[in-house]
């Protein structure tokens, strides 16, 4: 089976990576320190904070209109506290989606960070070089993006999570992570909001190659709609692969024969 390798923060000083199959959820491999307590900048500019909250219990705080430039989701700790300017000397109860949400639920469940709501199509994302890493609106040259068409399902990321873009996986042509948090398509009926948290359930994962890095796509469902098909899995893989097609691009590959992993 495919392997890739993810980064999982485990305490305010250091994060894990770990190799496992297809679905990069299992296997533990080595410890790679990126952060201090301070939510300084230490050894990459993609890493800030690194403080797991085990029972997450945090509120969404918006910044700016939506699909502005300016537009900003933030995490904030739900425990009465306020966000305040440094200048201040306000101690600050802001988190980060990526790096301070736990990954594991248990018993084979996860949680899940709604960035695209169904049925839109603004392509919002974790800000992986900004501090707290709150969820913003991607841009090209300056302009806000969007899908062609838009997305059927719930898209985000697993928190603690990290697609390593110097490991090359040997079963999907040798393509390299795309150093990012790993993807998820959820295929419930509700609609997500940005910022939401889900407990989902992994059905399956999609290795998609985007113009040359590995794009793992996780599909999962919420515990709270526990349905799912194999024709769903195949019409995430054909949104995925054709979506830049109207921008005159060619269509995205996929590893694995072109199929969709169980595990």
């Amino acid at each position: 089976m495919a392997a890739t390798r993810v980064m999982v923060s485990v305490s305010s000083s250091s994060s894990l990576l770990f190799k496992a199959a297809a679905t990069p959820l299992l296997k533990t491999n080595r410890l790679r320190p990126c952060f201090n307590t301070h939510n300084r900048l230490v050894s990459s500019n993609r890493f800030f904070t690194c403080r797991a909250l085990y029972k997450p219990d945090f509120q969404i705080k918006e910044e700016g209109q939506p699909e502005t430039l300016d537009y900003r989701v933030f995490f904030v700790d739900n425990s009465g506290g306020r966000f305040c300017s440094i200048e201040l000397h306000v101690y600050t109860v802001q988190v980060s989606p990526w790096h301070d949400v736990p990954l594991h639920v248990g018993d084979g469940t996860f949680n899940f960070i709604v960035e695209i709501p169904k049925e839109s199509s603004a392509k919002m994302e974790v800000a992986t070089d900004e501090i707290y890493t709150p969820i913003k609106q991607d841009t090209k040259k300056g302009n806000l993006r969007y899908y062609p068409y838009n997305i059927n399902w719930n898209y985000g990321l697993l928190p603690q999570t990290w697609e390593d873009p110097s490991l090359a996986n040997p079963d999907v042509d040798g393509a390299f992570g795309d150093n990012d948090p790993v993807d998820v398509v959820e295929i419930g009926e509700s609609h997500g909001k940005v910022g939401q948290l889900m407990k989902v359930k992994p059905l399956g994962c999609l290795a998609m190659i985007d113009e040359g890095e590995l794009d793992w796509k996780i599909v999962a469902i919420s515990l709270d709609d526990p349905r799912a098909s194999l024709g769903t899995l195949m019409a995430i893989r054909d949104w995925f692969r054709d979506y830049k097609i109207p921008d005159g691009k060619p269509a995205n590959k996929f590893g694995l024969g072109n199929k969709a992993a169980n595990k």
